[in-house]
């Protein structure tokens, strides 16, 4: 009895440690700004795609198909501006960086 409470124990206890355990286990590599706003921007391209296909099926009024299409084309915009400057900022340090 007490070896089958002592089992229980402690897979309760490696349990909890693994759930509640900050930082001990690493789930992946960390994003960076840069692969953040690449996800942001192919986001954004999806719901380009989206968007068009749903005007081209009638689902929404032209004015409305326009103003959000504005929307989003600023947000890729914006996006690609500070993805390039990021690779400009990035790649004078990996020059430096070479013998």
């Amino acid at each position: 009895m007490s070896f089958e409470l002592a089992c229980c124990l402690l897979v309760t206890a490696a349990a909890l440690f693994y759930i509640f355990s900050p930082g001990a286990f690493s789930v992946g590599r960390e994003k960076t700004r840069a692969s953040y706003l690449r996800e942001r921007k192919d986001a954004v391209y999806e719901n380009l795609r989206d968007l068009n296909f749903e005007f081209k099926a009638g689902k929404m009024p032209e004015s409305d198909y326009q103003s959000l299409k504005a929307s989003l084309q600023d947000e890729a915009a914006t996006l690609l501006a500070e993805i390039a400057r990021l690779e400009a900022k990035a790649a004078p340090a990996s020059r430096k960086a070479r013998p």
